[in-house]
């Protein structure tokens, strides 16, 4: 296991590492790094044009940095992954889940990171570090160790229509995630 210290340097290193969420074990890199998400895809086995997420520490740091998330209040932080719209009319998706101590001190301290589960494309996801194949971990310059995690992925709720939609239901029923955001 690593240290908080080793898992911010590996980031601004531009390495990949390993953090656990709210939901899984996320395979994370620095977004400002070069190729950082082809680099996600390609450990994968995915194509590199699927989006990944942006992860943050906290809400107002999504807040300021995407004004048009703040309508996600009503569902983060928590197992969400909320597609807003970013200054240049793109769609992005941002997560701010409840991160164990650790994994929240990386992310808060790297302002944000790429993040995807840590499995192979279509595989299981990780509950436990020794979940993650071989072949994921190895190419990981650090990784941080939660302990068993759920194993269900985020909900993936899409804010950029008239109407909010779910495009996923994973760790919160759809029902429970549209009623959140009416309520």
């Amino acid at each position: 296991m690593s240290s908080v210290e080793a898992a911010v340097a590996a980031l601004r290193a531009g390495e990949a590492v390993l953090l656990p969420t709210d939901t899984v074990y996320g395979l994370c890199a620095d977004p400002s790094a070069e190729g950082a998400a082809t680099r996600l895809a390609e450990l994968k086995g995915r194509d590199a044009g699927q989006p990944i997420a942006l992860l943050f520490a906290d809400v107002e740091s999504v807040v300021r940095r995407f004004p048009s998330a703040a309508a996600a209040r009503a569902l983060l932080p928590g197992p969400f992954t909320v597609v807003i719209v970013d200054a240049d009319g793109r769609s992005i998706g941002v997560r701010v889940p409840l991160l164990p101590a650790a994994a929240a001190a990386v992310v808060g301290r790297v302002g944000s990171v790429l993040a995807t589960s840590a499995n192979v494309h279509g595989g299981a996801d990780p509950r436990r570090l020794a979940d993650v194949p071989d072949e994921i971990r190895s190419a990981c310059a650090a990784e941080l160790d939660a302990g068993e995690l759920p194993g269900v992925p985020s909900t993936v709720v899409d804010l950029t229509g008239s109407e909010p939609r779910v495009l996923r239901e994973g760790a919160v029923p759809a029902v429970q995630a549209l009623a959140r955001l009416r309520g």
